[in-house]
């Protein structure tokens, strides 16, 4: 049996929120009661809870307003929807509020200091920095590589804003562990650098894309942008492991021995591929820019499904067949890298237009996944799995960017562009946490791994996204008009 109504697929994740005065056994209400541990253990089929759900008159998934009227004496298609979540042409200042909520909390408990482990006190001067130094707990990492999206979008956020403090939240904190560096690379008489075991070990020592692509994107991104910092020792450290010490495939294809040997992860595209592109912008040197290209096509050749119009997230050399799970926020990854990649490359640079295609393909492909709530699933194809904040948000960002460039088909994808981000908005809590974003996640070759990672207003990854969405929402806002025509959303074209 299908229904229509895809938000079922979250009481997996918003079972017990939403749901407790209905599945106690200590509620009041005349529901048919559910013990409390099965309750906690979700374990029955999700399409049988729907039927019991609406059969047991729970509020939440069926047309609210359905009307006695009849069409002789009502124009019923003017009758308001009861939509899941907002609907209708986006406000600016609405925006801007959300914007401002999650950077308040940002602020709050994104700490720059260190602590002495030992004592607990701040260490307020760096040249007493030891291996009993570590950064003052907050509630994320500031070297993370979610956080390097995070210092970008923060900047995206100040330019189209013109709220200083956006921008001003990555210079404090960029600088912060940039005069850091230094004191982290003291020897304490050891033939070992105890600085490579310190808070900054990812961005000092590299082991992986993951600890310095990101943050590498946000330091040249700053240094384009004009600051004061020198950040070049650090982005040249970076950009010597992303092109000279990565695993890679025989090709050059950018890749991990892990979960098996020679496996490329379809995150990793925006883990290296945009700080390489960065790098052309900052140098003016091709090369960069010729790998940029390369590192794209080589990834879309193996893992780009051309008939779903999406990516796999995981592919291992010598496998005979790839099982193909695709999971949405790696694709957020991917089609984040084919915007920074065409933001970088010079107007006509050859290669530049296959690029330009690959995106097209990618946000045609990733249109028909969208769901009627305005979300995208935890794997894009699969309707029973739930709805994901962070890939959503990435996707509100990407679209809105490629309209805003010409790089898309404005009256064609700005209606859905504006219900991401209205979905998306409804996750902003009043503190200014995102929730419903999947929390870390490695790559596996069987759904139960993807339906059932946890989501967490701590996952770090849907902090970046969001600050991007709105960001580029208001540009969108800013430079096109818009109208509800025959009830739906349009962009406003002026006619012939």
């Amino acid at each position: 049996m299908t229904f229509i109504f895809e938000e079922v697929v979250q009481i997996e994740d918003n079972f017990a929120s939403r749901f407790s005065s209905i599945f106690t056994s200590e509620s009041k209400t005349d529901y048919p009661k559910i013990p409390k541990p099965i309750m906690k253990k979700y374990s029955f089929d999700k399409v049988a809870l729907l039927g019991f759900l609406l059969l047991s008159g729970a509020e939440g998934f069926a047309q609210k307003n359905v009307t006695k009227s009849n069409d002789s004496n009502t124009p019923l298609h003017l009758i308001q929807p009861d939509y899941p979540v907002p609907y209708g042409i986006v406000k600016a200042e609405e925006v801007e509020k959300t914007l401002q909520r999650v950077h308040a909390y940002l602020e709050k408990v994104t700490p720059t200091n260190f602590i002495n482990t030992k004592t607990n006190e701040v260490v307020s001067d760096l040249s007493k920095i030891d291996e009993n130094t570590a950064l003052q707990k907050g509630d994320f990492r500031l070297v993370s590589y979610e956080w390097g999206v995070t210092y970008q979008a923060m900047m995206l956020a100040s330019q189209y804003t013109g709220d200083a403090r956006y921008k001003e939240y990555t210079e404090k904190r960029l600088k912060f562990i940039n005069d850091a560096v230094p004191f982290f690379k003291k020897s304490s008489g050891a033939s070992e650098d105890w600085g490579t075991k310190g808070p900054l070990k990812g961005l000092l020592n590299p082991h992986a894309l993951d600890d310095c692509g990101a943050m590498c994107a946000a330091m040249i991104k700053s240094s384009v942008a004009g600051t004061q910092n020198n950040y070049r020792p650090l982005i040249d450290s970076h950009i010597n492991y992303i092109m000279n010490k990565e695993f890679r495939l025989s090709d050059g294809t950018l890749a991990r021995n892990r979960p098996q040997a020679s496996t490329l992860w379809l995150d990793d595209m925006f883990m290296g591929i945009p700080a390489i592109a960065q790098m052309g912008k900052l140098t003016g040197d091709k090369k960069y820019y010729d790998e940029a290209i390369k590192q794209v096509r080589q990834f879309s050749k193996r893992m780009f499904n051309p008939e779903k119009g999406v990516y796999m997230h995981g592919w291992v050399e010598g496998m005979s067949e790839h099982p193909q799970f695709h999971w949405a926020r790696a694709n957020g990854w991917a089609i984040l890298t084919k915007i920074e990649v065409l933001e970088a490359l010079p107007e006509n640079y050859p290669g530049r237009e296959e690029v330009l295609n690959l995106l097209k393909a990618h946000v045609k492909g990733l249109m028909k996944y969208q769901s009627g709530s305005g979300f995208w699933h935890q794997l894009l194809d699969r309707n029973d799995s739930y709805l994901e904040t962070s890939a959503t948000a990435i996707y509100a960002y990407c679209f809105a960017k490629a309209i805003n460039k010409g790089w898309i088909d404005k009256l064609a994808y700005t209606p859905a562009t504006m219900l991401a981000w209205n979905a998306v908005s409804t996750k902003v809590n009043e503190q200014g946490q995102v929730e419903g974003t999947c929390v870390g996640t490695g790559m596996g070759f069987d759904p139960a791994f993807y339906y059932h990672r946890p989501i967490s207003p701590f996952a770090a990854h849907g902090y970046g996204p969001v600050i991007y969405a709105g960001a580029e929402m208001l540009n969108l806002l800013k430079s096109n008009q818009f109208e509800i025509n025959d009830s739906s959303v349009q962009l406003l074209i002026k006619k012939k």
